[in-house]
């Protein structure tokens, strides 16, 4: 069978590229930039093809027609969760599938999946749940066999929310909007996954309209206990409870800020909740879907657990070391008698003309350094520049001044747990390697 699937080099796309090119259907996928995207994907590349196709601006039927000859199926997994530049709900979630679809009806395909999302019914008011609800509208409105699966959360590795959930559960203080009654049906990637490939395969239910959702539905509070019990953590959680007023403002900056998950109209549909009959899915796939608590299989618990906590633990070991070098600069440009200053550098050798330029450049440069580990610019050449001073300091030390080795506060002996630290950190920063080897 053929497939054309948009969107699958995306979260959920590619989790179904994956497993129906296993099943053995002859996939092309929909993609802006073909040669980016099979460069991306070369590991599998000869598995499907590429149909160059800009979804921003594939507004009219005629856009897709050429992208159809042959197909018999349809998936359309285009999504965005927040609109950002020419990235609109109404152009990738409205018009564009609109325009794919009345495609589909002309060009006679057999069946088409619209990937939507719960909660786009008749009582939806966010921008991405509207937008959703009008491409089903017209999707059901064509004479073409039709499917439109709804996730609610979707778990899985490499997800957003898998990630989001994942930092809150492990977390030694776990905040909650509320009293985190809000209700929620998160649904496995494999089980999701699972149901497109019987629809795709399978008779269609008489009903098109399918909720994608776990077996019970689930306040926040209970979901979260529930994935870090998943995660092997075996401390119980401790909630804080957040007012609604200070969840509403950090909702308000986070709205402003690129790239967060948290803003204005996600929180509304928290509040809302996401829940639905799992009757349906459970009948679709010939039985349970995966509860919470089996998300994570048990030998895969530990990488999870890391993964997760590494997520915020990262960011604070970041922020303590940006911490201690904006501190010394500080304290070295004045809190700390400049006379004693220069009296350590003399011991240390340094020339009297030179000590104030070398105290306060040295304060300058600590203060520098701190500044960009909070910025996260050139974080990994800035680590190799702490790493150099930290040893030039103490060998330094060491000849000049060797009796701070034995200072009981251990001003020297502390820099080996702080070398430690930028190590780790370099190791675990993102960079790009050159493969044209």
């Amino acid at each position: 069978m053929k497939i054309l699937i948009t969107g699958g080099t995306g979260f959920l796309g590619s989790h179904f590229v994956t497993r129906l090119a296993r099943e053995g259907h002859r996939l092309t996928l929909a993609v802006r930039d073909p040669v980016r995207a099979r460069a991306r994907a070369r590991a599998t590349a000869g598995a499907f093809d590429y149909a160059a196709v800009d979804f921003m601006r594939a507004t009219r039927s005629a856009d897709w027609l050429p992208l159809l000859n042959g197909i018999d199926v349809v998936i359309n997994a285009v999504g965005i969760l927040r609109e950002q530049g020419g990235q609109t709900f109404d152009l990738l979630h409205r018009q564009a599938p609109a325009a794919l679809f009345a495609a589909c009806a002309q060009a006679r395909v057999k069946r088409v999946i619209q990937i939507s999302a719960l909660g786009a019914d008749e009582h939806a008011q966010s921008g991405y749940h509207l937008s959703k609800r009008a491409a089903d509208e017209v999707l059901l409105g064509l004479p073409v066999s039709a499917a439109i699966v709804q996730p609610s959360l979707v778990y899985g590795a490499g997800g957003t929310s898998a990630r989001l959930f994942g930092v809150l559960a492990s977390l030694p203080l776990i905040p909650l909007p509320g009293r985190g009654d809000q209700r929620v049906q998160p649904v496995h990637i494999d089980d999701l996954v699972e149901l497109v490939v019987r629809l795709v395969d399978g008779e269609l239910p008489e009903n098109p309209r399918i909720a994608a959702v776990g077996p019970h539905a689930l306040t926040l509070r209970e979901f979260l206990a529930a994935l870090r019990r998943a995660l092997g953590i075996a401390r119980p959680p401790r909630f804080i409870p957040v007012p609604d007023v200070l969840t509403d403002s950090a909702a308000k900056v986070a709205s402003m800020l690129p790239g967060a998950l948290l803003d204005v109209d996600t929180l509304a549909m928290l509040r809302r909740g996401n829940t639905a009959d799992p009757s349906m899915m459970r009948r679709l796939l010939d039985r349970e879907p995966r509860r919470v608590e089996d998300f994570i299989p048990p030998r895969e618990a530990g990488a999870a657990r890391l993964g997760v906590q590494l997520q915020w633990l990262l960011p604070v070991l970041r922020a303590s070391l940006a911490f201690v070098w904006i501190l010394t600069g500080i304290v070295s440009l004045g809190v700390f008698p400049v006379a004693e200053s220069h009296a350590l550098l003399a011991r240390a050798g340094v020339p009297e003309a030179l000590r104030p330029a070398a105290l306060y450049g040295a304060a300058l440069l600590d203060l520098a350094i701190g500044m960009l580990m909070l910025a996260g610019r050139h974080r990994a050449a800035v680590l190799v520049v702490q790493a150099g001073l930290i040893l030039a300091y103490t060998a330094i030390i060491s000849w000049k001044l060797p009796e701070f080795w034995l200072h009981p506060y251990g001003p020297v002996s502390k820099n080996l747990p702080m070398l430690a630290a930028i190590w780790l950190l370099y190791e675990l920063e993102p960079r790009r390697w050159n493969t044209n080897t």
